[in-house]
């Protein structure tokens, strides 16, 4: 059996050459050939975690992932590594213990943003370079040969990086084909509530920098408060038994043509990014956004506070468009702010201090003690106003952009101030803090 830090054994040595040895395109079916299967055998003996029988679409993965010669197309075949840092790669691969994940973000309209880094991650632009090395062009090439990732125009654009260690904790084919490893006893209907659109630690990342205030950036709100868009994440694993994902293309994200005189006569028509334009007050006031801001609002998602599921509707209200943001950013508020108990007796707190008010008079109570001001109260009435038409199919005339953004701001605003409020001193009980929020609140309305 192998052990750690021995590198390959002989047999998974042997085997490997005579794979590497093999003249394309290779066997029909790679997986019945004798020295894929004795390669096979020495995974399932070397090491602990390679399942009963040996991986063997997961071991069909990596061995194009390491540029097995017959599995390589004539423009790629100089992609091939020596059997031996193949075989070096394989031994590590089948012992490791985590995967580093890369989660590739592009901020479509995104302007001039400055550049930041906080946790895992890392807002700016990237050379067509570096871009290629966070994708592992080298390996997507062997994988996706006819497919292209165009690093050149990629670069145009604003990048949000989010890297991930995560543990290992399947076997490799469980890895490569999660599909097969279901268990298909269970309700495969069933809604998860707290699964997001992306991965955890992108949404994450997402909650962290929809904290800045984006709408105040913005000098075109009524197209949109955002100053980017996420139409989708590109994940890089380095786990070679997980599948590689198709690269994207440039063309999923916004272009617009430019035409200029070329100093001849002549004109030129090129394509460019479409913006949306900030205020120059972006540049210097997002760089607060960094590692100390990210530390303390890691540790206030940590507080009672949190417990509701605010960073899940922030972050939805983001994503999504037209009524379901409106919504989206007033659910944020009830999230933030709101009881059980307000609907329900049954769980109202000894001695209950607020039992003649309704439960709308409460939020407004708990806005205004928050925020520390009438007019937020205010504000809050009319867009609850405004949601309580659209569910209960009352007349409604359109949303404005001002209420549109006011719903945005307002939300914002009562979560920047939870995060605060927990900066203040530990926090027992989210059912007192609101009780005292209301207590300050009350008077103001």
């Amino acid at each position: 059996m192998s052990k750690a830090g021995t590198g390959p054994s002989n047999a998974m040595i042997s085997a490997m050459s005579d794979l590497w040895r093999l003249r394309s395109p290779g066997p029909d079916n790679i997986l019945a050939h004798p020295a894929f299967e004795q390669l096979r055998e020495a995974c399932r003996d070397g090491y602990p975690n390679a399942g009963k029988k040996g991986p063997a679409f997961a071991l069909s993965t990596a061995l194009r992932s390491l540029g097995l010669p017959c599995g390589l197309q004539r423009q790629t075949a100089h992609l091939a590594l020596p059997v031996e840092a193949a075989a070096m790669g394989l031994d590590a691969a089948m012992q490791a213990t985590h995967t580093k994940r890369v989660h590739l973000v592009p901020l479509d309209l995104a302007a001039d943003l400055p550049s930041v880094t906080f946790g895992p991650a890392k807002v700016g632009r990237l050379t067509a370079d570096e871009l290629r090395s966070l994708v592992d062009e080298t390996r997507m090439k062997r994988i996706h040969p006819r497919q292209d990732f165009d690093a050149e125009r990629f670069s145009e654009f604003h990048w949000l990086i989010v890297e991930e260690t995560v543990a290992i904790e399947q076997e490799p084919e469980a890895r490569a084909i999660p599909v097969l490893f279901m268990d298909l006893s269970r309700d495969l209907g069933q809604i998860e509530p707290h699964k997001g659109r992306f991965p955890s630690a992108v949404e994450d990342a997402l909650f962290f920098l929809l904290l800045a205030p984006w709408e105040s950036w913005s000098t075109m709100a009524e197209v949109d408060w955002r100053g980017f868009r996420v139409p989708w994440v590109y994940t890089v694993d380095s786990d070679i038994f997980a599948r590689l994902n198709t690269p994207p293309s440039p063309d999923t994200l916004s272009w617009e043509p430019r035409i200029y005189d070329d100093g001849y006569g002549g004109t030129v028509e090129e394509e460019r990014p479409v913006e949306l334009r900030m205020e120059d007050s972006v540049s210097t006031e997002m760089p607060v956004w960094d590692q100390s801001r990210w530390a303390i609002v890691e540790k206030a998602k940590q507080s009672v506070l949190f417990e509701t599921p605010i960073t899940h509707f922030l972050v939805r209200a983001f994503l999504v468009d037209g009524i379901d943001e409106f919504l989206a950013h007033i659910t944020t508020i009830e999230a933030a702010l709101g009881l059980r108990a307000d609907y329900q007796k049954g769980f109202r707190v000894a001695p209950d201090r607020h039992k003649r008010l309704s439960a709308s008079r409460k939020m407004r109570g708990r806005v205004a003690g928050l925020l520390g001001d009438r007019c937020y109260a205010d504000r809050y009435e009319q867009l609850f106003g405004v949601r309580s038409a659209f569910l209960h199919g009352r007349t409604m005339s359109a949303i404005s952009t001002q209420e549109r953004v006011m719903a945005r701001s307002l939300a914002r605003e009562v979560v920047e101030a939870l995060l605060l409020a927990t900066q203040a001193g530990p926090i027992v009980s989210r059912e007192h803090f609101l009780d005292d929020l209301l207590d300050k609140g009350v008077t103001k309305v």
